[in-house]
């Protein structure tokens, strides 16, 4: 993307990536050069995804709606929930799984900064 230039990218209603292989889990690319990634995601109610971390990428999420729970640490013990105009850091490397109560969606902004792969799907935490 060229610095000088301002670009607007539409909100997609076009299915986005599930690449975490998590169904009712999308995310919605808007920019993306070297170390930097910037889009949106949608949970719907009910969901969990799979163990992952961003590899080399700290990932930065802004929630717009709903309320995510996340799972992460020492074999997965801990956990924290983000609602609707909460900030969320997830460092580079920090494996964890996220995902939505029942009966409520859950939307975010995501940023990410870093380098490699986004997703990096794994077993679990270790203990």
């Amino acid at each position: 993307m060229s610095r000088s230039t301002v670009r607007i990218v539409p909100r997609s209603t076009e299915a986005g990536d599930d690449s975490l292989g998590t169904a009712g889990l999308a995310r919605f690319e808007a920019f993306a050069d070297e170390g930097r990634w910037v889009g949106y995601t949608t949970t719907v109610p009910g969901v969990m995804s799979g163990w992952h971390h961003h590899g080399e990428n700290d990932t930065y999420i802004y929630m717009v709606k709903g309320t995510i729970d996340l799972e992460f640490g020492s074999d997965g013990r801990e956990r924290a929930s983000a609602v609707a105009g909460d900030f969320v850091c997830v460092p580079a490397g920090a494996i964890h799984r996220e995902g939505t109560p029942p009966g409520e969606p859950a939307e975010g902004v995501v940023i990410r900064i870093g380098s490699g792969p986004t997703v990096v799907n794994v077993d679990g935490p270790d203990g």
